[in-house]
């Protein structure tokens, strides 16, 4: 090792100069990232004396598989570009942390990685936790080895730039163990923004435009692009001078208010048959920000209109699964306003008139969307009447009482499961900020993680996390850590004491006793386990104590865990919901 490159070095200069970890957490808050999740190791040592040295802050995370969902949950939460960085150490650290970046990536969502790697005198010689750097190519955006202690600025620099790049996405850097301490000196590093986001030819959005303002019954399908791009606005001005309702993928959920007239609903596993019918009937549709994934549309089972317009920002996706009559590749926000402006000057048409046509709840599409709507609300009262008077509660009326005790500024995170089914169709998200779910990855142990997220993106708003107790479980951990950081998080916990959904696949399809994945004998009691780590618990049996429950907790100021015993053997949105009324 050269001078240059020892802790210490040899003259006043060398003495006086950062470190590269010091360096590196320049560069970051430089460019906006001032708050970090991980758990420290001796390897990440520099970096962590770093940022609290410069004010960051860090959040000690339990285990490096909530770091991830952190660090997504607060750029879910946060304007697009803004992001937050986790650190681990290298091997057993990186590796947890790959559930989280996959589902970053399949989200499209920024955030930088930093994972301290082996020392490079020790790099092939199975030093402690090393592994392979090019592990984790398929699961990030880019992934970047720091092989010279002066190319880490760079480095940094470049990923963050990547990560805000649309399609955005995570962005691993690894940067030696060795390199972190020593006093080489960066070089200078340019501003670089990242490259805007492709606009749409202005003959496309004008064939786009003649397709869509000619049909008589037209449907926007919204997904994660328009979440990621900012949106909302535009697409709530199209589809006001469209009079189209719009329906949503699972990561579009919220980009429309869902309290607007032309909400429709989510298409998911557990979609409505009239939801369905929507999309079947309409004769023209435009697809924006979605690549159609085998995931929202079962396996492309799902019927979408004949004439179709589909924009995404990755050529692949069009006509994967469909068949566009147009396709386009463009940034949602730059279509949807080019679009919008070429509605607005052609709008000689009465249904697409200045006067938004969509803001009225007589409108044709606003009709059509509340058939949909209408239809959801029977079928979840539906439910809620066919519970005996001694029967644990069930899902969608735990959901509708957490969703009235919750000023609309909330933010929400959802795990997977079972509840997030019911969650997707009955829990309406007020906006895209305010409303957080994986998408096509569908990894459990995410409600939790993504809160803890959220709430440092946005201290000055409720954060509330719904999740079931297999998806808790996965990341209970983190329940500690709201206390250790004092963090205002409320954990609406729905305990069935079973796996319901797999259970209640296995008994349908397998013909295996019900509850066969159910724990009720060895039942778990999860206001114990949150009030051992420190949070405020409280269990609810009964309907009408939701509420007083969640209001109590947004009072209390700290973190709060609120179990909700509910019915293992409920019936499962993605079987109820199809089934003709």
């Amino acid at each position: 090792m050269g001078t240059d490159e020892s802790p210490i070095g040899t003259g006043s200069d060398a003495v006086d100069a950062p470190t590269v970890a010091e360096a590196v957490v320049d560069c970051m808050l430089d460019r906006g990232i001032d708050v970090a999740f991980g758990i420290p190791g001796k390897q990440t040592l520099p970096l962590n004396r770093a940022l609290g040295e410069r004010g960051a802050r860090f959040v000690v995370a339990r285990h490096e598989t909530a770091v991830t969902h952190q660090a997504w949950g607060y750029a879910e939460t946060s304007d697009p570009g803004v992001m937050a960085a986790s650190i681990v150490v290298p091997g057993p650290g990186d590796m947890n942390a790959m559930n989280g970046l996959k589902n970053a990536l399949n989200d499209c969502v920024p955030l930088l990685h930093l994972a301290v790697e082996t020392e490079r005198e020790v790099r092939g010689g199975d030093g402690i936790h090393e592994t392979p750097p090019e592990t984790y190519d398929t699961v990030v955006k880019e992934n970047v080895l720091v092989d010279s202690p002066a190319g880490a600025v760079p480095a940094v620099a470049e990923a963050i730039r990547v990560a805000r790049e649309p399609p955005q996405g995570p962005v691993r850097v690894g940067i030696p163990k060795d390199a972190l301490a020593s006093r080489t000196p960066q070089p200078a590093v340019g501003e670089r923004e990242p490259a805007a986001p492709p606009a749409p030819p202005a003959e496309a959005v004008e064939r786009a435009t003649d397709l869509l303002a000619a049909a008589d019954a037209p449907v926007i399908l919204a997904g994660g692009g328009v979440r990621r791009a900012g949106a909302s606005d535009s697409l709530r001005a199209v589809a006001e001078r469209l009079d189209a309702p719009v329906v949503t993928t699972y990561k579009g959920k919220g980009t429309l208010p869902e309290t607007h007239p032309l909400s429709a609903g989510v298409l998911c596993g557990g979609s409505s048959a009239e939801l369905r019918d929507l999309l079947a009937d309409a004769d023209r549709g435009l697809v924006v920000g979605s690549d159609l994934d085998a995931v929202a549309t079962a396996s492309w089972s799902v019927s979408l209109p004949e004439t179709l317009v589909h924009v995404t920002l990755d050529g692949d996706d069009i006509g994967f699964g469909y068949e566009a009559d147009l396709g386009i590749v463009a940034d949602a926000d730059r279509f949807l306003r080019a679009l919008g402006e070429r509605l607005a000057e052609g709008a000689a048409d009465a249904r697409v008139a200045d006067e938004p046509s969509g803001s009225s709840p007589r409108s044709a599409g606003a009709a059509r969307a509340e058939s949909v709507r209408s239809a959801d609300r029977e079928r979840f009262g539906a439910l809620a009447e066919e519970r005996g008077p001694d029967d644990p509660l069930r899902s969608v009326e735990v959901l509708r009482e957490v969703r009235e005790a919750l000023p609309s500024e909330a933010v929400v995170t959802a795990d997977a499961g079972g509840s997030r089914v019911w969650t997707l169709v009955s829990f309406p998200a007020a906006g895209p900020s305010r409303y957080v779910n994986p998408g096509s990855w569908a990894t459990m142990g995410t409600g939790l993680p993504s809160a803890i997220g959220a709430t440092l993106a946005n201290p000055d708003r409720d954060v509330v996390a719904l999740t079931g107790d297999g998806g808790l479980m996965m990341c209970v951990h983190e329940l500690h850590t709201l206390a250790a950081e004092g963090l205002d998080v409320t954990v609406v916990a729905f305990n069935n004491d079973d796996y319901a959904i797999i259970s209640e696949e296995a008994s349908r399809s397998y013909d295996l006793p019900a509850s066969a994945y159910g724990w009720a004998e060895a039942g778990l009691d999860l206001v114990a386990v949150a009030e051992g780590m420190g949070v405020r618990s409280e269990r609810v049996t009964e309907r009408d104590a939701v509420g007083e429950a969640v209001a109590s907790a947004l009072d209390h100021g700290g973190p709060s865990l609120i179990e909700v015993v509910t019915d293992p053997g409920e019936p499962q949105a993605s079987e109820r919901m199809m089934r003709e009324r």
